[in-house]
């Protein structure tokens, strides 16, 4: 699913601008990287804001959600009555393939 995919991917790369010296210094950046840009503060706060932002996607979203959940956990723990809990879930998914996709080009370019 891509909906939003480059808006999220704007985010992730302004999070690397504005990090650079942390991620140049730190050892270890590559691998919590995920974490930091996408699990450490909400993407959208606000229901309004992020009712908005779902628009007419919130049911795709939803499932999406369900779906890489149940995969990767066995069950399904995001609360779908909560806008700002399957925004920022969605990104938190959407950022996985971002981060691994940055880090492939990464690798590619210190070859």
């Amino acid at each position: 699913m891509d909906y939003k995919k480059e808006e999220i991917k704007e985010y992730f790369d302004d999070y690397i601008k504005e990090n650079k010296e942390y991620l140049e210094e730190s050892k270890y950046w590559k691998d919590d990287l995920h974490h930091h840009a996408f699990n450490e503060d909400y993407y959208i706060i606000g229901t309004y804001k992020a009712k908005q932002w779902l628009g007419d996607m919130a049911f795709d979203v939803i499932e999406h959600i369900r779906v890489y959940e149940q995969f990767q956990f066995g069950e399904v723990n995001t609360d779908f009555s909560s806008p700002e809990a399957v925004v920022n879930m969605y990104v938190y998914i959407i950022g996985e393939e971002i981060v691994q996709k940055y880090l492939e080009e990464l690798e590619k370019e210190e070859a």
